[in-house]
Formats: structure tokens, sequence, C-alpha cells
């Protein structure tokens, strides 16, 4: 009989970007990254719209479909489609809406992080390039 190890290490699921010293990361292992980071984006999605979800179900006595509807469309920023007639539902309604601000902004942070990361870091390591050249 074999054991299972189910421990990963720090360095399974590290989540860090390289230092402005060290070189830039192959393309294959950034698109690692990348995928990293839009798996943790997509987590952080579901995450919201199942508090949504659930939050205008039971504060708002919306259907799934209808309380799934307008749990996307208030994070995407668009705006409500159902009328809230409760106060519970008011106030659910209110909180949701300033949390989905953060949170679209900081899931699209998170989402491009690698990208703007390494646009910036290959800028850098010509710059420094050109500086030993001359």
């Amino acid at each position: 009989m074999t054991a299972v190890c189910l421990i990963r290490t720090k360095n399974d699921i590290e989540m860090k970007l390289e230092h402005r010293k060290q070189k830039v990361v192959s393309f294959p292992q950034f698109l690692i990254r990348l995928g990293r980071y839009a798996l943790v984006s997509v987590m952080l999605i579901i995450f919201s719209v199942s508090i949504g979800t659930l939050g205008y179900h039971y504060f708002g006595q919306l259907r799934w479909l209808d309380s799934f509807h307008m749990s996307c469309l208030i994070l995407t920023g668009m705006g409500p489609v159902a009328e809230m007639k409760t106060d519970g539902a008011k106030v659910f309604s209110s909180f949701f809406a300033l949390y989905s601000g953060v949170a679209f902004l900081s899931i699209t942070a998170v989402f491009f992080a690698p990208i703007v990361h390494r646009l910036l870091h290959i800028l850098h390591v010509e710059s420094d390039e050109d500086k030993t050249d001359k």
C-alpha cells in the first residue's frame, strides 16, 4: 500500500514574481504563471457571483436564475435589473454593489499583474543592458 502525499510545498503554489535584478522567466514559465493568476481570478469571480446569487435569492426573493443574472450584472457594473422591495434586500444590494466595485478592480488587477510585470521587467532589463554596454 502506498501513501499519497497531499501536502504541497511552498514552491508548488508560489505566485511570486521575479525581482528586478533577476532574469525574465521563460515564455513557458510565464504561461504557467499566467494560468495560475487566471485561476485565482476565476475562483474570485465564482466566489463573488455565488455570494451575490445566494444573497439576491434569500434577501430579494428572486428565482435562482434571476439572482444569478442580477449578481453578474452588478459585478460587472451594468446595474440592477430587478427592484428590491424589502429593507433587507435593499441593504444587501447596497453592500453587494460596494463590494462589487472593489472586487471588479481587484480581480482585474490580479489577472493583469503577470502581464504588466513581464512588460515592465523586460523594459527594465533592456535599459540595464544598455547601461552596461556604454
